[in-house]
C-alpha cells in the first residue's frame, strides 16, 4: 500500500514519524531514501518518539548505527559512508541488523532492500522546493 504526503517543515516530519511508529513492532525493518538535506534524520527522530525513545536521535552517518532503547529498541543505520564501497554487502552484514530485529525495529538510510531478507516499509523522501518534501510510504505486507 503506498501514501504520500506533502511536508513543509521538520516538526511536520518529526510528526509523520512518529505517526509511522505507531504502526511498527519489534522485528520491521524500515529503508529510507532520499537526497542529502531531505529529512531523513528528522522522520527517525519522530520514530524514536513514537517509539518511546527518551534519548536524542542524531544522524549515525559517522559510527554508521546507533542503538537507542526505550520500550521498543530503535537501530537507526547510515549507508552513506559505504555507498562507494565494493563490499557494502559485506559491510552490512557485518552489523547484524538482524540481531536488532529480534526485539526492536531498524531504520536504515541509504539503504538498499536487497541487502535484507524482510522490509516493512521504504519511505522515499523528494525535495520537492527549498521549503517542501513529498514523502511516499511503501508499505509491505
Amino acid at each position: 500500500m503506498q501514501i504520500s504526503a506533502k511536508i513543509t517543515t521538520v516538526t511536520e516530519m518529526e510528526e509523520l514519524g512518529a505517526a509511522i511508529a505507531a504502526r511498527l513492532s519489534a522485528g520491521d525493518l524500515v529503508i529510507l531514501r532520499g537526497e542529502l538535506a531531505a529529512g531523513k534524520t528528522a522522520l527517525v527522530r519522530g520514530f524514536g518518539v513514537g517509539l518511546g525513545i527518551i534519548e536524542q536521535i542524531s544522524s549515525p552517518t559517522f559510527v554508521i548505527a546507533r542503538r537507542h532503547l526505550g520500550p521498543i529498541p530503535l537501530t537507526h543505520v547510515d549507508l552513506y559512508r559505504l555507498l562507494d564501497h565494493s563490499n557494502m554487502r559485506a559491510e552490512v552484514g557485518d552489523l547484524d541488523v538482524e540481531a536488532d530485529l529480534t526485539t526492536g525495529v531498524v531504520v536504515v538510510e541509504w539503504g538498499d532492500e536487497t541487502f535484507f531478507d524482510e522490509v516493512r516499509l521504504v519511505v522515499n523522501i523528494a525535495i520537492t522546493s527549498p521549503e517542501e518534501r513529498e514523502v511516499t510510504l511503501d508499505w509491505r505486507s
